[in-house]
């Protein structure tokens, strides 16, 4: 008897078998785009994460078989934004976390309730993360789709609702916290922000935690056994967190997943206005966190755009011909404006140093680097606050490319452990909990099966040229800032 997980990332839907020791049986993965219509924008299919989930179980059953499974859970992207109709129909396109067409109902809120009141009562400030910006977006600009909003759902929350026949309804945790719309303080949902859109809280559902049993099993054509016990779920980058063993202060994970996260343990409901707050999936722990807008989805879109029929492996064995530095090219991957740490909507993508001597992979080294000083920015801001970290683990799909890894450990200037969770952190994460709620293992079980299979030195040789381009990183966005606006493609 076993359990499953799936994970609804921002490229791929994945899924995990685990058995009664917490061990991998069988993994699977169904891609799926993420669009960007117009700039800024960062929208999804929710079908495609419903054919992708049940798609994703169809190879766990062909590849391991499903009929013993004891539990089932799934995680997802936070918070993304599903509208849907008093008959349970998806509205529009989701409207995903990394989203940032909405600056000036950003500026909207901030004038009618103080940026204060809400850091106070959730831990957030007014970005493009939270949710009451896009209502807002939704009711100036889609005024019909508005009208007809029954229930918001999350990306999870919408997978588990349809496995378990188009119900339970509910909103995790975390996807409530991180919505804008959450009092931690007094664990109820801000009416009164809702009121400043015309919405009831009726259209949120009751919240959940992550081991909680929502339903089971009742959907058609799933592998899954009719019954299997739906838990609550979780968000993903805090089903990676827990995946690669964070349950105790003064470890950090990089998840290199679509977008990049940056996680931290912490003891108690201590929130920074640089980066996010989350609820741990351990009870009584909470995860200092940043989401970095795009990490592996920038990759994605290099390969997608100037190199389709190439390989990542092959475009790594380019970019490790380039050398440190990428002869001089430093990206702000702010291809889709930017979240933490600097929350700005405004950010674009930014290529400095360009020449005629440079080629396709000094771009695409540029963009791993990028990243990686992305990461670093995130480390520096906690580290400030007077947080020690002890140890850096990398995870998820981006953390199998050695150069990314040693790129990673050299910009940081600190050696990197990556984990055995093959490419599914968040689905095991996920599956690891559906396994507490089945009273399979204990929380602490994960420390024991989340070993590293191995650690990346910092390159001595790279470490003062990553040091030197940081600070040319750091530079740049401060200079720029203020002509981003001045980029945003408007209506004729």
């Amino acid at each position: 008897m076993g359990v499953v997980g799936i994970d609804v990332g921002t490229t791929a839907v994945k899924a995990v078998l685990l058995d009664e020791e917490a061990a991998v049986v069988a993994e699977a993965s169904r891609p799926h785009d993420l669009m960007s219509p117009r700039p800024g924008w960062a929208e999804e299919d929710p079908a495609d994460w419903w054919t992708g989930a049940v798609g994703a179980l169809a190879d766990l059953d062909a590849a391991a078989g499903l009929s013993g499974v004891a539990a089932a859970a799934v995680s997802g992207m936070v918070p993304a934004l599903v509208l849907l109709d008093r008959e349970g129909n998806v509205l529009r396109p989701s409207i995903q976390q990394n989203d940032a067409r909405h600056a000036e109902e950003i500026r909207w809120f901030k004038e009618r309730f103080p940026e204060e009141a809400l850091f106070s009562h959730t831990g957030a400030t007014w970005n493009a993360q939270v949710i009451p910006p896009k209502l807002l977006w939704i009711q100036r600009h889609e005024p019909e789709v508005f009208r007809r909003i029954h229930r918001i759902a999350g990306s999870y929350e919408y997978v588990t609702w349809r496995l378990g026949g188009r119900g339970p309804a509910y909103l995790e945790a975390n996807w409530a916290l991180e919505s804008g719309l959450w009092s931690e303080k007094e664990r109820r949902w801000l009416g009164e922000v809702l009121a400043l859109v015309d919405l009831d809280p009726g259209v949120l559902a009751p919240v959940r935690f992550p081991t909680e049993i929502v339903g089971e099993v009742a959907a058609d054509g799933v592998p899954l056994p009719r019954g299997t016990p739906l838990t609550a779920g979780s968000a993903d980058h805090i089903a990676a967190a827990l995946a690669a063993g964070l349950l105790d202060e003064g470890e950090a994970v990089l998840k290199f997943g679509g977008a990049g996260d940056f996680l931290y343990v912490a003891p108690t409901f201590a929130p920074l206005r640089e980066l996010f707050i989350d609820y741990h999936d351990v009870p009584g722990r909470y995860v200092i966190n940043g989401c970095m807008a795009t990490s592996g989805s920038l990759v994605k879109w290099f390969r997608d755009r100037f190199a389709p029929h190439a390989g990542y492996a092959e475009l790594d064995a380019q970019a490790e011909a380039v050398p440190a530095g990428s002869d001089g090219v430093v990206l702000l991957p702010y291809f889709l404006g930017e979240k933490t740490p600097i929350h700005d909507p405004h950010a674009r993508g930014t290529v400095l140093g360009l020449t005629l001597a440079h080629g396709p992979a000094h771009l695409y080294r540029a963009i791993l680097e990028g990243v990686a000083y992305a990461f670093r920015h995130h480390v520096e801001v906690l580290r400030s606050h007077g947080h020690k970290i002890a140890r850096f683990y990398v995870m998820d799909g981006g953390a199998k490319s050695p150069l990314w890894r040693r790129i990673t450990a050299s910009v940081l200037g600190e050696p990197v452990h990556h984990l055995e969770t093959g490419t599914a952190g968040s689905a095991y994460g996920t599956a690891f909990l559906a396994g507490v709620a089945a009273g399979l293992w204990d929380y602490r079980r994960i420390k024991e099966v989340a070993t590293p299979a191995g650690v990346t030195e910092p390159d001595p040789g790279w470490v003062p040229v990553y040091d030197e381009l940081y600070g040319v990183y750091r530079e740049t966005y401060p200079r720029l800032k203020d002509l981003y606006p001045r980029l945003e493609v408007r209506d004729a």
